[in-house]
C-alpha cells in the first residue's frame, strides 16, 4: 500500500513538473482541421468511425462523424443480424490553455447529437429503432508528433455509450 502511494505521489510530481516546463498550446488552433478514426466501445457490437474536427476558437472545436456497426441480436430464440449507420455532430471545449497542459496532450469535454439508422431484418421486432441520440463526451489525446496522436474518449447518452479509441491526424 505504501509503495503504491509513493508511486502515485511521484507520478503527480512528474506531471506537475512537466506541465510547468512545457509550453501549453492550443489543442486545435482556430481554422485548423484534424481527422479522427477508430473503434467504438458499445454493448451493441464494435462500431468503426471516421470524423473531422475544425477549430473555431483557440479552445473550441466542432466536428462531424460517420459510424457503422454490425452485430447479432437474439429475439425469440432466433439470431438476427443488425446494422447501424450513424451521422453526428459534436462540439468540444479543450482545456489546454485554461489548465496550461503540455503541448503533447489534449484534454476535452463536450456534447454531441446524432442520427442513427438501424437496418432491421424481416421478422425482427426487438426494441431497436432509427432515431436521434444526444450525448456527452470527455476525452484526451496524446500526440507522438505535431500531427499524429492516439485518442481515448468516454461518453454516454448516444450510440457510442461507452466510448471510443482511435487515432488523430492534424491536417
Amino acid at each position: 500500500m505504501i509503495g503504491k502511494m509513493k508511486k502515485l505521489v511521484l507520478l503527480m510530481v512528474f506531471i506537475a513538473i512537466s506541465s510547468h516546463s512545457s509550453d501549453a498550446q492550443y489543442a486545435l488552433p482556430k481554422g485548423a482541421n484534424q481527422f479522427n478514426a477508430g473503434l467504438g466501445l458499445s454493448y451493441w457490437g464494435i462500431p468503426i468511425y471516421i470524423g473531422l474536427d475544425h477549430g473555431v476558437h483557440k479552445d473550441i472545436s466542432v466536428g462531424g462523424e460517420l459510424s457503422y456497426r454490425s452485430f447479432y441480436d437474439t429475439y425469440h430464440d432466433i439470431d438476427y443480424r443488425l446494422n447501424v449507420f450513424g451521422i453526428s455532430v459534436n462540439g468540444n471545449y479543450h482545456f489546454n490553455s485554461l489548465l496550461n497542459i503540455p503541448r503533447n496532450w489534449d484534454f476535452y469535454a463536450g456534447l454531441n447529437i446524432g442520427f442513427y439508422i438501424w437496418n432491421l431484418p424481416p421478422g425482427y421486432y426487438g426494441s431497436h429503432s432509427t432515431g436521434l441520440g444526444l450525448g456527452a463526451q470527455i476525452g484526451g489525446r496524446y500526440y507522438f508528433t505535431n500531427k499524429f496522436a492516439v485518442n481515448l474518449e468516454f461518453g454516454g447518452g448516444n450510440e457510442f455509450d461507452d466510448g471510443k479509441i482511435g487515432i488523430t491526424v492534424k491536417l
